[in-house]
């Protein structure tokens, strides 16, 4: 347990200037929105932060299974209560709490803010305790199609309510990445209400935040704030008698899981809001492919041969994005911009 605690301090002083950058990253240039004119220009830390939430949302379906004898809701019930002191911890590390204070004005002067708030939080805790209960029962299947065809949704969603523009790669990156789903779709034969929860939860909720302004951690803040209540209720509800007795290990894999879903949150958040919606929903496919190599390397599951024709166009079409963004961000830095 004592080294466990070690880590637990490690990562708590490493996530300070990780934090510092994200949000640093999250408040430039007129409230996160990096912009020329009307056109978004690419940001080169939306992109990298993009990348780095996704390798940290693939660590947790793993690291979920270290916590038996957690059933899915408790797993997620637990991981809200211990996110709470680890975004204070964020905030205190990043010496945000003026922000957090501002952001409290915000909610007080603004009657719709308010009334947004608790919408946010029911979206977002529905992807968390569906991305928590599903390895533990068997369903991860589903939720990787679902985030496989997530950036699409993403990309229709910018298109439509945002007017966003694909250059030519990224419409390429798009075809190849449909192909694959496509493919999948065909193969599994697979499209439960868990691949509908995925796919059609996360555009509204990208978009409610955007609008919502709040900064990465403070938007988090209220978000726990407002799913504590249920949080608590679950735990007093269904929680094995003597947890922490029965698996002491409990006490430092918890507080684990609340910095890694902590960093990966506002992660996510900030790279959302310096990207412009499309790109950072192709930048999404990043995920599902990492969560299929850690289910092949780490979780011991069998790859299907036939699944190559799935995975191939889909990696394609992030090298193809990979490229594109790079290309941008050399001729902004050219341009000075």
């Amino acid at each position: 347990m004592s080294c466990g605690f070690a880590l637990y301090g490690c990562l708590s002083a490493w996530l300070c200037r990780f934090v510092a950058v994200v949000l640093t990253t999250s408040q430039a240039r007129c409230r996160g929105l990096i912009e020329q004119g009307d056109v978004m220009q690419l940001s080169g830390r939306g992109v990298a932060l993009s990348i780095i939430a996704s390798v940290l949302f693939a660590l947790v379906p793993g690291y979920v299974r270290l916590l038996a004898p957690l059933d899915g809701l408790q797993v997620f019930a637990q991981r809200v209560l211990w996110s709470m002191p680890a975004v204070l911890l964020l905030i205190t590390l990043s010496r945000q709490w003026p922000v957090l204070l501002a952001a409290c004005g915000r909610v007080r002067r603004e009657p719709l803010l308010l009334a947004s708030l608790p919408l946010a939080a029911l979206l977002m805790g529905i992807q968390w305790a569906l991305f928590v209960w599903a390895p533990l029962a068997g369903r991860m299947l589903e939720v990787s199609l679902g985030y496989f065809l997530l950036p699409l949704a993403m990309v229709l969603a910018g298109r439509v309510f945002y007017g966003e523009r694909l250059r030519p790669l990224q419409r390429l990156a798009v075809f190849c990445a449909l192909l694959g789903v496509a493919h999948e779709l065909w193969l599994t034969q697979a499209f439960s209400w868990v691949v509908m929860v995925t796919v059609l939860g996360y555009p509204p909720y990208f978009m409610l935040r955007r609008w919502m302004r709040l900064d990465a951690l403070s938007g988090f803040a209220f978000e726990m704030l407002f799913m504590a209540p249920v949080a608590i209720w679950l735990v007093l509800q269904w929680s094995p008698p003597q947890l922490f007795s029965q698996a002491p290990q409990l006490w430092w894999l918890l507080p684990g899981l609340a910095i890694l879903s902590s960093l990966a949150f506002a992660a996510m958040m900030a790279a959302s809001r310096l990207l412009p919606m499309g790109l950072f929903g192709i930048l999404s496919y990043v995920e599902p492919v990492l969560l299929f190599l850690v289910a092949l390397l780490f979780l011991g599951e069998q790859f299907n041969s036939a699944q190559w024709l799935t995975y191939l166009p889909i990696w394609l079409a992030v090298l193809l994005v990979g490229w594109d963004s790079a290309r941008l961000l050399i001729k902004q830095a050219r341009q000075g911009l």
